[in-house]
C-alpha cells in the first residue's frame, strides 16, 4: 500500500484565497473532497458553522428542513450571529417573523405536521424572540 497524500497547508491556503472549490483542491492534491475539508479545518481556514439550535429548537424531520419557516428561522438566527443571510433572504425572514408578531402568532413544530402558525402564548413567542435577536444584532452592525 502506498503512501497517503498529504495536503501542504501553506499552498491549501493559498489556493483557499484564490477561490479554488473543494473539488478543484481536491483534484489538485490528489485526495478525496473529505480529506480537503479535514484539511482546511486543521488549518483553520473553514468557515465557522452557525449553531441555529436556538431558533429551531425541534428535531426536524428530513422533509421540514428546508420548509419555509424553517429556513426563515435560520435566517434569522445567521442574522443574530452576525453572519447574515444575502439581503433578499434576510428581508423575506423579517417580513415572515414581522407578519407573524404583528398578528399575535406564533410557530410550533410536529414531526408528522410541520410547522403550524398557532396564537402567540401570553408568555411570549418564539418567533418574536428569535427576531428580537436578529433585530439587535442587525441594529450594532
Amino acid at each position: 500500500m502506498g503512501r497517503r497524500p498529504t495536503i501542504d497547508r501553506a499552498e491549501l491556503a493559498r489556493l483557499v484565497a484564490e477561490g479554488l472549490s473543494v473539488q478543484e483542491l481536491a483534484a489538485r492534491f490528489g485526495v478525496s473532497e473529505s480529506g480537503v475539508l479535514q484539511a482546511k479545518r486543521a488549518a483553520g481556514l473553514a468557515k465557522a458553522m452557525l449553531e441555529h439550535s436556538r431558533a429551531l429548537p425541534w428535531k426536524l424531520s428530513r422533509e421540514h428542513t428546508q420548509s419555509g419557516p424553517a429556513t426563515n428561522l435560520r435566517n434569522l438566527s445567521a442574522a443574530a450571529q452576525g453572519k447574515p443571510p444575502a439581503s433578499e433572504r434576510l428581508n423575506t425572514a423579517l417580513r415572515w417573523a414581522q407578519r407573524l408578531v404583528d398578528a399575535g402568532l406564533d410557530v410550533t413544530y410536529d414531526p408528522a405536521e410541520g410547522f403550524r402558525e398557532v396564537p402567540a402564548s401570553p408568555d411570549g413567542s418564539h418567533v418574536a424572540d428569535v427576531l428580537a435577536d436578529a433585530r439587535r444584532a442587525l441594529e450594532a452592525r
